[in-house]
């Protein structure tokens, strides 16, 4: 455990934001999602929920504001609905921590899993929801001037 370092983040996790750079992507990915298909880079979080991760996430990296929409989730495949819920409770974290992020873009399944490929890392959760899935996009991190 460190001091101001939220416990849902792993060493994994935490090495992998500081090694990611601006306009690097990470896949928040939910129990069922095939990571392993998708990315050799794989940070287990089992049992942990995306709003608790991203309460964890956001508070030590911010998004890229130089693109239109930093954070991507996927389409529900025809026939199928989205509940509401879901995005709203990750909207109020990402809003509480980063206000005036883009919306949310929506991103078809097959082309979601090929964006996947290219992510840094595929981090896997313990969210349940359907269409949980959620990629961040990492932005410059303002840096404080020092002496």
């Amino acid at each position: 455990m460190l001091i101001g370092i939220d416990p849902v983040i792993g060493p994994e996790l935490l090495d992998a934001l500081f090694r990611m750079g601006h306009g690097d992507e990470l896949v928040l990915a939910d129990a069922f999602f095939p990571g392993d298909s998708f990315n050799s880079r794989i940070i287990r979080a089992d049992g942990i929920r995306i709003p608790f991760l991203l309460e964890g996430i956001l508070a030590l990296i911010n998004l890229d504001s130089y693109v239109p929409s930093p954070v991507t989730m996927m389409a529900p495949v025809s026939g199928d609905d989205l509940d509401p819920e879901t995005e709203k409770s990750y909207w109020a974290v990402i809003d509480r921590r980063w206000p005036g992020t883009p919306p949310v873009e929506r991103m078809e399944r097959f082309a979601f899993y090929e964006r996947c490929k290219k992510a840094y890392a595929v981090v896997m959760t313990g969210e349940t929801v359907k269409y949980g899935n959620l990629i961040l996009k990492k932005g410059v991190v303002p840096v404080k001037k020092t002496l």
